[in-house]
């Protein structure tokens, strides 16, 4: 395995293990100097939003980072007041003007909004069968949810984005989307930086000689899940992508499985307000 190493999704698409998460990445030449760094040491994949404001950035950095449209994996989503079926469409076409591309490689739904989330995943299924959209996935959705997708649809979600990080580990979860063959990646995987000073996990590093940022990311591709960590610092992109020179053993994995106090960051997908 190596940085551009991809997983082979349920219908078929490849996606890169690594990418790179740009939330909170400011508009303009913030969130494009950290795409064009990501792509320097050998990113394939960005995840955005149209929430993060910044779609216009990435899509510019995507056009001038030297790359061919066809060897890049961008991801964006679907935010909770745009959900409905006209709308989310309404949604997708703004978020390509801002991106500037004709086609995306995976689209999600954001958050689940529950009188709305099954006509959402309709608005997908359309963007999908009509070629818009390489695959469709959702995020931050429990098995129940999913349940539901399931019983209205014929098209399984390629995709489940949720918390994912040692202190919130979703076994459960992630067997589930294993048995369902969906694809599970990891968002705020360490945990809004909570998890980088952590003892467990800095004896594990010391042991590698890694630091603890690079076990954690190590920990998810391990695990069988994506992950798009964070940064818009050139030097800690590189160091992020600097993990498939080591391997945790069944030790290092134990340790990190006793981390899990079921510490959700942010919304429980059951009770979101927005």
């Amino acid at each position: 395995m190596n940085i551009q190493s991809n997983v082979t999704l349920n219908n078929g698409v490849e996606m890169p293990w690594l990418g790179l998460g740009v939330f909170k990445a400011a508009e303009g030449k913030e969130v494009q100097n950290a795409v064009h760094a990501a792509v320097e040491c050998g990113y394939r994949s960005i995840d955005t939003a149209a929430v993060y404001r910044n779609e216009e950035g990435v899509g510019s950095a995507v056009k001038n980072c030297g790359m061919d449209r066809d060897e890049l994996f961008i991801t964006t989503k679907v935010w909770n007041t745009e959900q409905g079926y006209d709308t989310t469409l309404n949604a997708f076409n703004e978020s390509m003007k801002k991106l500037k591309m004709d086609y995306l490689d995976l689209y999600l739904i954001h958050w689940v909004v529950k009188d709305k989330y099954l006509e959402t995943w309709k608005a997908l299924e359309k963007l999908y069968q009509e070629g818009y959209v390489k695959a469709i996935g959702v995020s931050n959705f429990l098995p129940h949810h999913l349940d539901g997708i399931f019983r209205e649809s014929e098209i399984v979600p390629a995709v489940n984005q949720v918390q994912f990080h040692p202190y919130h580990q979703q076994p459960d979860l992630l067997s589930y989307c294993k048995s369902k063959q969906i694809q599970m990646e990891a968002w705020s995987p360490f945990a809004q930086g909570k998890s980088l000073h952590d003892p467990v996990l800095q004896s594990i590093a010391d042991k590698h000689g890694k630091n603890v940022a690079q076990v954690i990311l190590r920990w998810d591709l391990q695990s069988g899940v994506v992950t798009i960590p964070k940064s818009i610092k050139p030097e800690r992109i590189r160091s992020n992508a600097d993990i498939f020179d080591f391997q945790l053993d069944e030790e290092d994995l134990e340790q990190i499985a006793k981390l899990n106090r079921n510490e959700r960051l942010g919304p429980d997908p059951d009770h979101v307000e927005f």
